[in-house]
């Protein structure tokens, strides 16, 4: 049953991924710079995720809807949250090799 509910969710979160993608999401990739330069997906803005709480504005201006990516989830899960409590319509779109796909 775990493993029914896993693939079930994976594809939810695919599906939720493309939505926000058709409406003209922001990718959001929240790594490290290091991370960043080993790879992202084109088009993504870079903010590392212990600089976003003095970025919110500047992520609010895009006036889109987001999809907050990182290594594993994690962070990208923390961002999410965060800028969730300040008003972004956004997601955690995981790894982002999960969005990079549907670029």
């Amino acid at each position: 049953m775990k493993l029914f509910n896993l693939l079930f969710r994976k594809k939810n979160m695919a599906n939720e991924i493309q939505e926000y993608l058709g409406k003209g999401a922001v990718v959001l990739d929240v790594r490290t710079l290091a991370e960043w330069n080993e790879g992202h997906s084109e088009g993504a803005k870079h903010i590392v995720l212990n600089t976003i709480p003095e970025n919110v504005e500047e992520i609010k201006s895009w006036n889109k809807p987001v999809v907050a990516v990182c290594r594993s989830g994690g962070r990208s899960g923390q961002a999410t949250e965060f800028l969730q409590g300040h008003g972004v319509d956004i997601i955690n779109g995981g790894p982002w090799g999960n969005v990079d796909q549907y670029l």
